[in-house]
C-alpha cells in the first residue's frame, strides 16, 4: 500500500533543490567570483554621470500622482483583456457591465483632468 503523501515527493524534491541553490549560488559566487575592487566600481552608477547632491533630495508630490494615476489606469487594461476574450460568452450583460466600469474610469479621468493633476507646469 502506497504512503498518502508519496504523490507529494516530486513536489518536495522541487522545493528542497530550491533551497539548496537559493544558498549554494550567492556562496559560491562569493567564494569564486572575481574580488578586484577599484575607485570606479565603488561608485554609484547613475546614467554614466557623477552623483551630485543629497539621495534623500524631496520629490515634488505630481511624481507620486502620476504613479498612482498609472497604476489605475493600468489595473483598467488588466480588466479589459479576460472582458474582451471572454466578449462572446458574456453577452448584453458582459458588455453593459463593462461600459459601466469605462464610465467610471473616464469620469474619474475628467476629474483629475480639471483638478489639474495632469498639468506637470503647475
Amino acid at each position: 500500500m502506497e504512503h498518502p503523501l508519496t504523490q507529494y515527493l516530486p513536489i518536495a524534491v522541487v522545493f528542497g533543490l530550491a533551497g539548496v541553490m537559493a544558498f549554494a549560488i550567492p556562496f559560491l559566487a562569493g567564494i569564486l567570483g572575481p574580488k578586484s575592487l577599484t575607485t570606479m566600481k565603488g561608485e554609484a552608477f547613475e546614467g554614466g554621470n557623477a552623483p551630485m547632491g543629497s539621495a534623500r533630495q524631496r520629490f515634488a508630490v505630481k511624481f507620486y500622482v502620476v504613479a498612482l494615476l498609472f497604476i489605475v489606469f493600468d489595473i483598467e487594461a488588466v480588466f479589459l483583456y479576460p472582458w474582451a476574450v471572454n466578449f462572446q460568452a458574456l453577452g448584453w450583460f458582459g458588455y453593459v457591465t463593462m461600459l459601466v466600469f469605462a464610465a467610471t474610469l473616464i469620469v474619474g479621468l475628467v476629474y483629475i483632468w480639471k483638478k489639474g493633476a495632469l498639468d506637470w507646469e503647475s
